[in-house]
């Protein structure tokens, strides 16, 4: 029996955690624990056997950090370290239990976030897996993930290189967010998307504090959920990591899930063979629930899912080059600012969903299409549409998008077909089929619903849903059919009715050729979302066509106390009065700098939201021309730091996430650099005039994790602190030297890895002993605030931005 046919016949368990089990071993902090596959496999096949005789069901081979950075001077292979720790599983399990390949993430941040490309980190997983196949892995187990990109990379490494099923499992934090911001709908449109076989959480939380994330996966989750909790939390008791949540408590904890319909449970971090015993114990006797397909219908960015339901949905169609000779030149000149602009104003007006075309005959459409996607998704969190008729252009845009796309399009036409769907089995999206064949646009609804069935008949066949299919029945303008808009609304109420599927408009067709379309456009629009319509492409600077659309929300019961109308209207006092203030307020958007707390110079034309935005290029222009009117410390402290810290306040907020925060970053210090060019040239002092205090930042002896401390140091730097870093594994003693030869006042820490906590402690030891004036923030993955209390740290960073608001405080 194989692992797929072994689902939902009983609870599978996975077994526990592997490096607190090696460190009672003689790990060392901060020893690679994978090479021991090859130095002391007795040590890791003890381990496997003891969780096998706790009662587990599947081993993870010892390969959780097996990847070509990880054991770079270790002396060893990816292939070679893969396969021993397979190998030892396989010794132990036999035939008892399935041996799992452990792929876990890199330790790098992906572009534009990090140095490391999607290609590879590809490159880095397929490397990973061919070598597990070989090893005899019955399955690849992707975990402790904290950015969809990256899960999407081990995926598509997985799926496209072995034949081996593929499970996956994120981490979150108490917020239910991942380190890049993803959310449970997020992840899982991503993930179901994909075609993972399970997919879960694990690590980060214990399991009192993972519930509301398990359930709200289960809630979400059409495909078999995975469970892994660390014991509890972590402290620090006489140099050794303990967890506070025994195994009957976490057992009786993870009972709940398994009877809330969790197939899989295991243990992360802290957990032991005996937990792994208790939660048999306790769970063994629990049913599998059935797996029921939740029928969601939605698109997902990297922070959020946008659920296409009875609610309407608008689709700001103007990232599209027809009609639009401005846009057409941005595109010839690669003028992103330009187009970003058109996201974010389309963004500020509320839709939800962003159109991206940028077809045109001389460019080279498919290597344009991902650059757009990228710039757009590292400033924009809003999900993509992606709007092409080339199936190149179509692949290379789904393949580096970061989430679950919507796909424009497909249509009746065998050809099209045999294009679009296997993209769209192969990434995941929610296709829009247009109802058209080789025979034309049909002239009757009942023409179009026949064309719609052998779409969604096609598609079953490939296997996707028609919960990922949105169907568009075409408008044709009333100028030459007078029948026109009533055929159209006849046939989308026919395919709703008799194919379950929801419905798409691009909404304007509908008055081409007639004068006043804005009249046309709106009325329709209020018909079409009468007749059930569920997403309108449009121009959200329409104003009529926003007023019919709140107003619509309203009536239907979608705008609770129609506080939303309340908010875009009040005051206005003639139906035109909104379109005469040019405002729309943006209760679905993403923040704004309004939203964020700014009052002043927030604009789309200022300093500020350019750094809002994370427009790099705009904000170094803006800040270059500021200065030439301002004296620049007035600059810097009036606006450029004010701009950061309406961001900051965003993270805080979770209005703004990772990767907007980072954008902000960079935008900032192109402003700073240009403010900084006039104080060299007028000798006003340049850098040295404008830096504060100097910091210490370093990722402690033993670890090899970096993301962390970098978010920090990109942070600090812009605020204008003088950072030192001192890289990665960084001996206690280094540190101290560094802070006394340079009489640094603040030190901060970083470690991802339970067994480098030690090496945290005696460096904070060594540093109150040594230089008794320097304060320590320590962070990362594996603290708490009690843990920093017991490790006598001076402040706890629970993410990068209280790390700039401490030393605000100490340092000024």
């Amino acid at each position: 029996m194989n692992i797929l046919e072994a689902l939902g016949k009983k609870i599978l368990f996975f077994d526990g955690g592997m490096g607190s089990q090696l460190q009672e071993k003689g790990l060392l902090p901060g020893e690679n624990t994978d090479i021991w596959n090859i130095t002391k496999p007795e040590e890791i096949m003890d381990v496997h056997r003891r969780y096998l005789e706790a009662g587990a069901d599947i081993i993870l081979a010892n390969t959780f950090g097996a990847n070509r950075l990880k054991l770079a001077g270790t002396g060893y292979t990816v292939e070679q370290v893969v396969t021993a720790g397979i190998q030892n599983a396989r010794k132990v399990a036999d035939e008892a239990a399935f041996v799992a390949l452990d792929v876990a993430p890199t330790g790098k941040l992906l572009k534009p976030l990090g140095d490391l490309s999607f290609d590879d980190a590809y490159d880095i997983f397929k490397e990973i897996v061919t070598a597990g196949e070989a090893a005899d892995a019955d399955f690849v187990h992707i975990e402790t993930m904290s950015d969809t990109l990256e899960v999407k990379a081990a995926v598509l490494a997985a799926k496209e290189n072995t034949g081996l099923p593929v499970f996956a499992t994120v981490t979150f934090d108490e917020k239910g967010k991942m380190l890049t911001g993803g959310n449970v709908e997020a992840v899982v449109a991503l993930l179901e998307g994909l075609g993972v076989d399970a997919l879960g959480v694990n690590c980060g939380l214990g399991p009192s504090q993972m519930r509301p994330l398990v359930l709200k996966l289960l809630e979400k989750a059409s495909i078999p959920v995975i469970v892994q909790p660390n014991a509890g939390l972590p402290r620090q008791e006489k140099g050794k990591t303990i967890y506070d949540v025994g195994p009957e408590d976490f057992a009786k904890m993870m009972r709940e899930f398994a009877e809330k319909g969790a197939w899989l449970l295991g243990g992360c971090c802290g957990t032991t063979p005996a937990h792994i015993a208790a939660l048999v114990k306790a769970c063994k006797d629990v049913t599998p629930l059935p797996l029921t397909d939740k029928g969601d219908c939605c698109v997902a960015s990297y922070t959020h899912a946008v659920e296409i339901g009875d609610e309407p949905v608008l689709i700001g169609e103007r990232i599209n080059p027809t009609g639009k000779s401005r846009f057409k030149q941005a595109l010839r000149d690669r003028d992103m600012d330009y187009i970003l602009q058109e996201g974010f104003a389309q963004q500020d007006k509320g839709v939800q969903i962003l159109d991206i075309n940028v077809g045109l005959p001389e460019i080279d459409e498919a290597a344009m299409i991902v650059d757009v996607v990228r710039e757009v998704q590292s400033v924009i969190d809003l999900p993509l549409q992606i709007d092409t008729s080339s199936g190149q252009a179509m692949e290379q845009a789904l393949r580096y998008y970061n989430g679950k796309a919507m796909i424009n399009s497909v249509n009746g036409k065998k050809e099209s077909m045999e294009t679009v769907f296997p993209l769209v089995k192969k990434y995941g999206g929610v296709v829009v089929g247009l109802t058209l064949d080789e025979e034309g646009i049909p002239t009757t609804a009942e023409g179009r619903l026949a064309v719609a069935e052998k779409i969604v008949n096609t598609a079953a066949s490939y296997g996707i849903p028609k919960k990922d299919i949105v169907i568009d029945v075409l408008c044709m303008t009333i100028s030459s059919d007078a029948q026109g808009a009533m055929t159209t609304l006849k046939a989308l109420k026919l395919v709703k009715e008799k194919l379950g599927v929801k419905t798409i408009l691009g909404v304007s067709n509908i008055s081409f050729g007639l004068p006043r379309r804005d009249i046309i456009n709106v009325n329709f629009y209020a018909m079409a979302l009468a007749a059930g319509l569920n997403c309108a492409i449009m121009n959200p600077n329409a104003e009529a066509m926003m007023e019919a659309y709140y107003a619509y929300r309203a009536l239907a019961g979608f705008d609770e106390n129609c506080s939303d109308f309340i908010n875009a209207y009040a005051g206005t006092t003639t139906p035109s009065a909104g379109q005469q203030q040019g405002a729309v307020s943006t209760p679905a958007a993403s923040a704004t700098p309004a939203d964020l707390g700014g009052e002043a110079h927030n604009g789309a034309g200022s300093l500020t939201y350019a750094i809002v935005k994370g427009r790099k290029e705009q904000a170094g222009h803006i800040a270059a021309q500021l200065v030439q009117t301002m004296e620049p410390l007035d600059l810097i402290n009036q606006q450029l730091v004010p701009a950061l810290d309406t961001v900051g306040k965003g993270f805080e907020k979770g209005t703004v996430f990772l990767p907007q925060l980072l954008m902000s970053a960079e935008a900032a210090k192109a402003a700073f650099e240009a403010v900084r060019a006039v104080m060299d040239k007028a000798g006003s002092g340049g850098k040295g005039q404008t830096k504060k205090d100097k910091i210490i930042v370093a990722t402690v002896k033993g670890d090899i994790h970096d993301i962390g401390k970098n978010i920090v140091k990109v942070l600090l730097e812009n605020y204008g602190y003088d950072v030192r870093d001192l890289g990665k594994d960084v001996a206690p003693e280094e540190v101290v030297a560094a802070a006394v030869a340079e009489d640094v006042k603040l030190v901060g820490l970083s470690a991802l890895m339970t067994t480098t906590v030690t090496s945290m402690e005696e460096t904070i030891s060594l540093l109150h002993a040594q230089k008794p004036d320097c304060k320590i923030m320590v962070g990362g993955a594996v603290l708490t605030q009690s843990y920093a209390d017991m490790i006598h740290a001076d402040y706890y960073a629970k993410d990068a931005m209280a790390s700039v608001y401490y030393a605000q405080e100490f340092l000024g």
